[in-house]
């Protein structure tokens, strides 16, 4: 039997929750860049002992608190994930073990097994947003996707989208007969190809 990517995929409210991410290098710059990119009111804390100049300069530009020092676990209180971004595999372990005690979701970097949860490829256009997932198994494929959807949905695919749920609000009936009017007027957005 093949094997399958049986992750369930979410779109959490990262501004409504509170994040940790541990390091400040260049792994933790491209967590913290990701995050922010996707959703820049992310509510996110950064511990390290030293930060990359242009992580400092993101953080700063968006509000991001960093603490300089050393990791500890009364750092994960409050906290509904943390991202473990060290290069120093014996302390992101640590901090994997310590949100485990809590009941905490944990990304541990380059460490699939410790993670409850990856940071997929995301596209982004105004309210449409996408996520792509290789189950941590080749993050470049999922760049590579990620480009791909980038160019090929329509720059105003988000006033489509406001139209459409300015149409939706307007349609009288059941939940029911409501899905059914937007499943035909949605039909057009299906596009099969046949190959020969």
């Amino acid at each position: 039997m093949e094997e399958r990517n049986e992750l369930y995929p979410v779109f959490l409210k990262v501004n409504k929750l509170n994040i940790l991410i541990v390091g400040g290098g260049e792994v933790g710059h491209e967590k913290l860049h990701f995050l922010l990119k996707s959703s820049p009111n992310a509510q996110v804390e950064m511990i390290a002992t030293w930060y990359l100049p242009k992580t400092a300069d993101l953080a700063k530009k968006h509000g991001i608190k960093m603490t300089k020092g050393r990791y500890k676990r009364k750092h994960l209180k409050k906290r509904h994930f943390v991202i473990a971004a060290t290069n120093d595999s014996k302390l992101n372990k640590k901090v994997y073990e310590h949100a485990k005690k809590r009941y905490l979701l944990a990304n541990i970097a380059d460490t699939p097994e410790l993670c409850d949860f990856y940071m997929g490829g995301i596209v982004n256009k105004g309210h449409v947003k996408i996520a792509i997932s290789t189950n941590g198994k080749s993050p470049t494929t999922a760049k590579r996707l990620r480009e791909f959807f980038e160019e090929v949905i329509p720059e105003n695919v988000n006033e489509m989208v406001e139209n459409l749920n300015e149409y939706r609000k307007s349609i009288k009936g059941d939940f029911e007969e409501k899905v059914k009017q937007m499943n035909t007027i949605t039909e057009a957005l299906k596009v099969k190809k046949s190959i020969k």
